[in-house]
């Protein structure tokens, strides 16, 4: 990205993590990737697109489906002897994740694929793809696979699981310590492992608490916003002057607050 942005577009590139903004003198403080210590970048106007993060049982919303890049995150990740901000830590997780499939196909392994959602049925039908032996059994909270999607797209993925031996349950709610769950989605001794692909989790932890959510997705964490995309406080007025904008999925994804 660096030459693209830098030397086409004319935008100053720097790579790493911002720890703070700080909306009262207008600067954010960033983490230069090979620095101990945090820079001070000053701004006029700033706009935040941090996205979100999708492991909404993890502290800092982990998961498989997106690296594990934040200074914080990584002090209490599940791998923490890989460094996915760079691609070879990526591709060694990835290698990673590979040899524990080739080993739960060797042993025909049970394995509880929570969410039928794209990455949810995506994830199911390599893996039954790749490695035939796994016992894969998928469930949704929903009446019926990929919920955003048209009928003919979920019927269509749900005739092809079941072709190949993926056992389907829908309309039921997630509940691993719950003996009625395993019973009810005919795993009465549990799945060998259990893949989680719902949810969403807010990472705004560089945001003061007076402009995040109380609740929300996740356990809230979402930046309040208004119709103009600005940051607002929780009793909607505007932060920082108006100067900064949350744009995509690190927002609220709703104007004011319950039952407005």
């Amino acid at each position: 990205l660096q030459p693209v942005l830098e030397r086409s577009m004319g935008v100053k590139f720097i790579w790493g993590e911002v720890k703070k903004l700080n909306g009262e003198e207008k600067y954010a403080e960033i983490k230069p990737i090979f620095a101990s210590t945090c820079d001070k970048v000053s701004f006029d106007y700033c706009i935040i697109c941090s996205g979100c993060n999708f492991g909404p049982f993890k502290p800092m919303g982990e998961s498989l489906w997106f690296p594990t890049v934040h200074e914080e995150a990584r002090k209490i990740s599940d791998w923490p002897h890989i460094d996915e901000r760079f691609i070879e830590g990526r591709r060694r997780h990835i290698l990673e994740e590979y040899h524990k499939l080739h080993d739960l196909n060797k042993k025909k392994a049970s394995v509880l694929i929570v969410g039928a959602g794209f990455i949810g049925v995506e994830w199911a039908t390599e893996i039954e793809y790749f490695f035939p032996e796994v016992k894969l059994t998928i469930i949704d909270a929903l009446p019926r696979c990929l919920g955003p999607l048209p009928d003919s797209a979920a019927d269509y993925c749900s005739e092809y699981m079941s072709a190949v031996g993926i056992k389907e349950f829908y309309d039921c709610k997630y509940d691993a310590k719950s003996s009625e769950f395993w019973k009810k989605i005919e795993l009465p001794d549990g799945a060998d492992v259990e893949y989680v692909c719902i949810g969403v989790k807010a990472s705004n932890y560089f945001m003061p608490a007076e402009t995040l959510s109380d609740k929300g997705p996740g356990g809230g964490g979402w930046i309040h916003f208004n119709k103009y995309m600005q940051v607002t406080k929780k009793d909607g007025t505007v932060w920082c002057d108006g100067t900064v904008f949350a744009v995509g999925d690190c927002n609220y994804g709703c104007l004011g607050a319950p039952p407005n």
